[in-house]
């Protein structure tokens, strides 16, 4: 399935993103994770779109999209779920359904419970909760804020797979794609993640801003959560405290994962193509 490129202003920035399966008459939202861009879900965009049109978004400061000229105010999941509100507008969709990898995740949740409720039909949250391990995120803020830089990209896809080793089987293709996109070059000619790292700001400024307890509890739609088995992010507990309250998530162990599932293997695919295509009361 042909992919195509595009880019809209969404709040006054432009952002990027791509389709696939244009023409399908029901859309799916597939939003990565913090510090990653849409790419990452081309495995996933490529297996659904027979059946779906998949956007796949790059947030603001990540990939090809704009980066922020007012990173303290607009590096927040408000800001986020605002862009997505944007976006979904201008492209005219009165109903989605939605998967997340972890930031992703948050973003479908807050959006759900406020600007794009009743807009969202499904919720697919991969290895994402309404609370995140505090310790996780200090792992997370630790090499986010200061992105390393190479001489190589060589060395670059290195560091991508001992930082990204928890995402589970990647093949040396998929290793070397996720490199190519993530990479930008500095003045010195060094390589670096593409990303603004100015984006970190967000857990110094919104230091509670992955704490959605309430608006998970007033979600009313179908979730399933994809929980890498070893998670330091989203822990066992609060899995199962997704189970019991709110929209009593589905919950699905992924084995030989931790954060997050790299949604790029025929299992982890079809279970997330199942979900999405059940069909209400299933």
């Amino acid at each position: 399935m042909t992919v195509t490129s595009h880019y809209l202003r969404c709040e006054g920035r432009e952002i990027h993103y791509t389709e696939w399966g244009a023409g399908n008459a029901e859309t799916v939202i597939a939003w990565h994770g913090l510090a990653r861009t849409c790419r990452d879900m081309d495995d996933l965009a490529q297996h659904l779109s027979p059946r779906f049109r998949v956007i796949c978004p790059d947030t603001i400061g990540r990939g090809l999209s704009e980066w922020s000229p007012d990173p303290a105010n607009e590096y927040c999941l408000d800001f986020y779920v605002r862009l997505a509100q944007s976006l979904l507008n201008q492209l005219r969709l009165d109903r989605v359904q939605w998967v997340g990898t972890s930031m992703g995740g948050s973003i479908g949740l807050v959006a759900a419970a406020t600007l794009l409720r009743g807009r969202i039909a499904r919720l697919v949250l991969n290895d994402n909760g309404p609370q995140l391990a505090a310790t996780a995120i200090a792992r997370i803020r630790a090499y986010a804020g200061k992105p390393a830089a190479f001489a190589t990209v060589s060395e670059l896809e290195a560091y991508f797979r001992m930082v990204y080793k928890p995402y589970g089987f990647l093949t040396d293709a998929q290793w070397r794609r996720l490199t190519e996109t993530s990479v930008r070059r500095l003045p010195d000619g060094r390589v670096t993640p593409h990303y603004d790292p100015a984006m970190a700001q967000q857990f110094e400024r919104y230091p509670n801003d992955y704490e959605r307890w309430a608006e998970w509890d007033s979600l009313d739609v179908p979730v399933l959560c994809l929980r890498g088995e070893g998670s330091d992010l989203l822990l066992a507990e609060t899995a199962d405290a997704m189970r019991q309250r709110g929209p009593r998530a589905v919950v699905a162990t992924i084995a030989g994962c931790g954060h997050a599932p790299a949604l790029n293997v025929p299992d982890q695919l079809a279970l997330v193509e199942r979900f999405l295509a059940a069909r209400p009361g299933d």
